[in-house]
Parts: C-alpha cells; sequence; structure tokens
C-alpha cells in the first residue's frame, strides 16, 4: 500500500469516527481530496486507493491536470478565487465550484458552460467570521445571492462553502462552524430547493469540528498529500 492510500484510510477513519461522535451516519460527509500543487501522479494514486473526488485552487494547475487524466472517471471541484478572465476556464472544465461569491461570476459561469455538458454544481462562498478582507459573500446577502444564483440555466446550486480562520479549542471551532450551517438551513428551508444538500466545511485541522456542526463535505489536502 502506498504511503497516499494509508493516508486516505486514516483520513476516511477520522471522517467515521467524526460521524459517529456526533450521532450521523458514517455515509453523510463525502471527503474531497485537495491536490493543489501535486502532480498528476499523485491524483493518480489517490484513484488507484478508490478517492474520485479532487479540489483544485490554482485553475491553471487545474486545467492542466485534468487534461493530463482524462482518461479516468473523475469529480473535480474548483475550491480557489475565481477571476473574470478564469471563467470560461473553470466553466469548460470542472465539475463543482465551492467559490462562487457574487452573482457577476455565477452568471459568467452560467453563460459560458458549454452546452454538451451537465450543468455546473455551485456552492457559495461564505465569509462567516466577518473578516473584511476575506473572499466569501457576507451572511446576511448569501440569501439573495442564492435566489439569483439558482435562476440561472446553466448551473445547480447546491449548498454552501466556507473557509473561516482558526479558533483555539474544540467548541470554538465548532460554534464558528454553526454559523454556516444556520445559514444553510435557512436558504434550504426558504427556497426550498430539491439539490440544495451540500455544506462544503472543514479541512485537515478542524474535519471533526466541521463534522459536528454539519459539514457533508469536507476538504482535505495535507493529510492525504502531505505538506505542501
Amino acid at each position: 500500500m502506498t504511503l497516499i492510500a494509508e493516508n486516505l484510510q486514516t483520513v476516511q477513519e477520522r471522517i467515521r469516527q467524526a460521524c459517529a461522535s456526533a450521532g450521523r451516519a458514517p455515509g453523510s460527509v463525502r471527503l474531497l481530496a485537495v491536490s493543489k500543487t501535486f502532480g498528476a501522479e499523485a491524483v493518480r494514486e489517490a484513484h488507484a486507493a478508490g478517492q474520485t473526488a479532487f479540489g483544485e485552487n490554482y485553475i491553471q494547475e487545474a486545467v492542466d491536470k485534468i487534461s493530463a487524466l482524462r482518461e479516468l472517471p473523475l469529480e473535480w471541484h474548483c475550491i480557489g478565487p475565481i477571476q473574470s478572465n478564469k471563467t470560461r476556464l473553470v466553466a469548460e472544465h470542472f465539475d463543482w465550484v465551492h467559490s462562487v461569491d457574487r452573482l457577476k461570476i455565477a452568471q459568467r459561469l452560467s453563460d459560458q458552460r458549454p452546452e454538451g455538458l451537465p450543468p455546473l454544481q455551485v456552492c457559495l462562498q461564505v465569509n462567516t467570521d466577518g473578516g473584511a478582507t476575506k473572499s466569501g459573500a457576507q451572511p446576511e446577502e448569501v440569501l439573495e445571492l442564492a435566489r439569483a444564483v439558482a435562476a440561472l440555466p446553466r448551473m445547480v446550486l447546491r449548498g454552501l462553502m466556507t473557509i473561516p480562520d482558526p479558533v483555539q479549542g474544540f467548541e470554538a471551532e465548532v460554534a464558528l462552524h454553526r454559523r454556516a450551517t444556520v445559514l444553510f438551513d435557512q436558504i434550504r428551508t426558504e427556497l426550498a430547493l430539491p439539490q440544495f444538500d451540500t455544506l462544503s466545511m472543514g479541512m485537515t485541522a478542524d474535519l471533526e469540528a466541521a463534522i459536528a456542526a454539519g459539514s457533508t463535505l469536507v476538504r482535505v489536502g495535507t493529510a492525504i498529500f502531505g505538506k505542501r
């Protein structure tokens, strides 16, 4: 067994234990392997160990990997910031986007999504801890943004994504993540979107707290591929 395969097993066991501690079904949380800065061979190795969903922050780097691994049945998630001049690359190559934080970007992604591809699966990035310089829509803006994005024709609004700053202590981590869970539940109730089912929340250091707070997808890079 390779090191990446061993690491994947360890992370999956962490997810199972966190689900058990939270009283949640073991299959209720998906693992997204964050492969940014690692080459195509690392992704190929992770796929051989059973991982199929991969997250990338850097768009051109990701497009190169997607092209190199086109023969594998992989699901690609864009989780990094998107500038207007990169929306076409994202729309043409990715299956999911987690980092939509304004309507202009969502509109461009929808307009540029090729007709021959399935609709783009989208999460809205929310700035839950209020950092003025951080990416993400402000919580008070998200409901109206969700309403507008849900009406776009070439995408499906699936949920929310957060990247809060680290805090000290498990309970503090859970409390911070629960801000996003409350917002997620509010949008799901008010808009009644049938496929609004994804809360992309939690990384290597805090996935247990995120799962305790309600995450349905954790984004893990370092614990799988190693330090960058």
